[in-house]
């Protein structure tokens, strides 16, 4: 006889991940409209057609609203914060890339089935003991070296007790007291996107980084059923833990963001916060300005407002906006007279306001103490510098080499280069790069930066905009870094025109392997280029055919007319052979007497 399951049970089930379902977006769709119930049915009404305002009008009017909310709401901004001080302290844990967990020799894949990777130490089996595995701790320094901060010689592990059914021993394993790395920093510049009134440069201190175990990954069936994997259970993590010196939430989120990209080019992570790699809390704290400092304080810093921990939150749209949400609510609470208290708050994606998860522990409620089982974590200076000579090079100087006289590249260009594709977009640009390089040996640093700008261009722009379209990944063996480097040489050459440029980069993209110059030799693509007698009649015809314009270029000096004749001449002349520049100086010698 089967015995029903008591509420409330926590199960340990294997089961297979779901994948996504096709329909997804209608499933979206249909659970956010207004669907007709099976209620009495609602009398038709046709609406009257003077009601009825144009789709153009009316998404005209949608982005005067957006636009005016947007400016309200910046107007908000700037006079609250001539009042109240905003505090924002930051704490990042990220999921290091190891083969094994932290205390025992489990795989730590996260795509297996679930609770097929798990030790009995993870599930705090009685008489099962921590191993300490001593390759996690290579990604942990690599981390802490490329945030500035000093390696402790000797670190200690401790135990930060607390009941949840994710944590099957009743208490994490973590480094409060001694961690083994202290005093970084992290540099954030105006094009990380920090805010305006912070300036070009703001420096962000990091009191800490600590190793400690992840916990098991929940998943709730409601109404009362939770299904645990246990494979997460003692991944290896870092806990990084800022001071609380950041003042506006844009620059609270391109802070978690540079955090992320070091860790990334460093090797120390396994993924970053798009795919759960990395997770942030937020401690957020209000004051008055001017007003004498009070009983509150955070890392050593007195006089601040009572603080505030948002936790688990998963992108840095959500960090931005559950900052200014958490403001929000504690202004309102201090200007009705009431008192902040400090608590835990969640934050929901699509959310307006925080919500309260629990009150806010200490260290007290934690209980720490020294973990009796794992013996002191002792560094010797020779490893640090071995990891120190072999670091990859930092995003900052990347950023610094590209936009150099080398790449010249703008740094609209040469920040998506470093952050795309965790790397892979950067690494593919440099191989076009040497091979425009081996094309065109000999070349002075002018030339050299000029073909490396057009490089960027096209990896960026032309072949990103292939991949969108395709709604494919990032794959650089689509086109071979020697086939782009041979359409782009013969662009820059004025063997080919633009538009064939992007033909040919076209073709090969959807799998035509021929080598770039049998490609154009055989399909007849080199640019034979026109007479000038050739140009004179292209234009003329153009120029007959819309008189009026022609005329409004002239007594009005609409200039940017002269695209749209660009335009026409390029569509009726021969295919790849009209060179844009070629036909607009011979419209404006025509039309305005000068070239």
């Amino acid at each position: 006889m089967l015995r029903p399951r008591p509420r409330g049970t926590v199960r340990l089930l294997r089961f297979t991940p779901v994948t996504r379902p096709q329909n997804l977006h209608l499933l979206q769709f249909l659970q956010f409209s207004s669907l007709p119930t099976r209620s009495a049915p609602t009398p038709s009404v046709q609406p009257d057609s003077s009601d009825r305002v144009p789709l153009r009008k009316q998404l005209k009017q949608d982005a005067k609203a957006l636009k005016a909310q947007k400016r309200q709401r910046k107007e908000s901004e700037e006079a609250s914060r001539e009042i109240w001080e905003l505090t924002v302290g930051v704490e990042i844990h990220a999921q290091l890339d190891t083969k094994a967990k932290l205390f025992s020799r489990a795989a730590t894949s996260t795509s297996d089935l679930p609770n097929s990777n798990v030790a009995l130490f993870d599930l705090a089996f009685p008489g099962s003991q921590p191993e300490f595995q001593a390759a996690t701790l290579l990604p942990a320094l690599r981390a802490a070296i490329a945030l500035n901060c000093d390696i402790q010689p000797v670190s200690r592990f401790d135990r930060k007790h607390y009941f949840y059914q994710d944590q099957p021993s009743g208490y994490q394993i973590t480094q409060y007291y001694e961690p083994f790395a202290r005093n970084g920093y992290v540099d954030l510049y105006d094009h990380d996107g920090i805010a305006h009134e912070d300036g070009e440069r703001i420096r962000v201190d990091i009191k800490q980084v600590q190793l400690e175990q992840d916990t098991a990954k929940s998943q709730e069936y409601p109404p009362s059923s939770q299904l645990l994997d246990f494979n997460r259970v003692s991944h290896p993590l870092i806990e990084v833990i800022t001071m609380p010196q950041i003042h506006t939430p844009a620059t609270a989120a391109a802070c978690v963001r540079k955090l992320q990209a070091i860790l990334q080019a460093c090797g120390a992570v396994t993924t970053g916060m798009e795919l759960g790699g990395l997770r942030a809390d937020v401690n957020v704290s209000i004051r008055r300005r001017g007003e004498a400092p009070g009983k509150n304080h955070y890392d050593g810093i007195t006089g601040l407002g009572q603080r505030t921990e948002i936790k688990n939150l998963s992108s840095f749209k959500a960090i931005e906006d559950a900052i200014i949400a958490e403001k929000n609510r504690q202004i309102a609470v201090l200007e009705s007279g009431g008192v902040v208290e400090g608590e835990t708050r969640g934050w929901a994606i699509g959310s307006t306001e925080t919500r309260r998860l629990r009150g806010k522990e200490g260290a007290v409620d934690y209980r720490y103490m020294p973990d009796p089982d794992i013996p002191p974590l002792v560094i010797g200076e020779d490893l640090i510098s071995r990891l120190q000579a072999t670091l990859p090079t930092a995003p900052d100087q990347l950023v610094a080499q590209l936009t150099g006289p080398e790449y010249g590249l703008p740094i609209e260009d040469a920040k998506p280069l470093i952050e795309l594709d965790d790397g892979a977009r950067l690494e593919y640009y440099q191989d076009v790069v040497e091979a425009l390089h081996s094309i065109r040996p000999g070349q002075d640093a002018a030339t050299r930066a000029a073909f490396a700008r057009m490089a960027g261009n096209w990896v960026l722009h032309e072949l990103g905009g292939l991949l969108t379209k395709a709604d494919r990944a990032w794959d650089s063996e689509i086109i071979p870094a020697r086939s782009l480097a041979d359409i782009v040489d013969h662009l820059q050459q004025k063997l080919i025109t633009g538009p064939t440029a992007k033909q040919v980069l076209a073709v090969v993209f959807e799998g035509d392997h021929r080598p770039i110059p049998q490609m154009l030799e055989e399909d007849n693509l080199l640019l034979r280029p026109l007479s000038r007698e050739e140009y004179l009649a292209l234009a003329e015809t153009a120029m007959a055919q819309n008189p009026q314009m022609v005329e409004q270029i002239r007594s009005k000096n609409q200039l940017g007319k002269l695209g749209w004749f660009v335009g026409q001449m390029m569509r009726t002349g021969e295919k790849g052979r009209v060179e844009a520049p070629k036909a607009e100086e011979v419209l404006r010698e025509l039309i305005l007497g000068k070239a």
